[in-house]
């Protein structure tokens, strides 16, 4: 545990030693809020809800998330910090660890400073603060699984650029499987029960489902699952590098 939180903090303490963590806020901040109120059309909806506001959380993440994550262990590798930290006597469940969880403490305060417009909404008419309350709980388990698919494959190279479009594109796909177009076409030449599995698998079937409400455990259980999955091998990765 020592070492779990000496990652995390050395980690946390990198993203705030530059104006990068400040500006990816702000760019975060403006984008939801454009997207809410102008892109969404919050105000001539007539309704006092965050429906607009998060139904956009997914596409943000979409490029946001994997923009944090391909730098967790792509940078170490090309600067050779990496090597520096297998000498390390730390385990590689604490590194792989305290570097997942300082990204995720980061994503969950850029979006824990979008409150203004959860008060806004309030000011506005009387909302069901109940459903906002578990939409924000959905979008934060949905940010750790787009941000463990990112670490892992950050994992796998030392280039930047790389690891942000497989990220985004291993995203993408997990994001539409659960699309009614992609399931068509789908079961053009795969069969019902195997269609059924990678539509389980949606991002978006997920995350519809706690924004209506109600956290079923299923769903928490979808998200954890794959980031515990993601992390595992991304330990066996750099494991592997360890031993390589």
């Amino acid at each position: 545990m020592r070492e779990l939180k000496a990652v995390f903090r050395r980690e946390m303490s990198g993203y705030f030693a530059t104006p990068l963590a400040y500006v990816f806020i702000v760019v975060f901040l403006f984008a939801t809020g454009a997207f809410t109120f102008y892109v969404g059309n919050l105000f001539e909806a007539g309704r006092a809800d965050l429906s607009p506001f998060f139904g956009y959380h997914p596409w943000l993440y979409l490029f946001f998330i994997p923009a944090i994550a391909m730098r967790l262990w792509a940078e170490e590798q090309k600067t050779g910090t990496i090597e520096v930290l297998m000498t390390l006597p730390i385990p590689i469940s604490s590194l792989v660890l305290g570097k997942f969880l300082a990204a995720w403490a980061f994503t969950s305060l850029a979006l824990v400073l979008t409150f203004p417009v959860w008060i806004s909404v309030n000011y506005l008419g009387s909302p069901d603060n109940g459903v906002i309350l578990a939409s924000y709980f959905g979008s934060f388990f949905m940010a750790g699984a787009f941000l463990a698919i990112g670490t892992c494959i950050s994992a796998a190279t030392n280039n930047q650029v790389i690891a942000f479009v497989v990220s985004v594109t291993v995203c993408f796909l997990f994001t539409v499987s659960g699309l009614p177009l992609v399931l068509g076409f789908m079961q053009g030449f795969l069969p019902q029960v195997l269609v059924q599995a990678i539509a389980g698998l949606s991002f978006l079937t997920h995350f519809e489902a706690i924004r209506g409400g109600v956290i079923d455990l299923r769903d928490v259980v979808f998200f954890l699952s794959l980031i515990g999955v993601a992390l595992v091998i991304n330990g066996v990765l750099i494991d592997a590098k360890r031993e390589g």
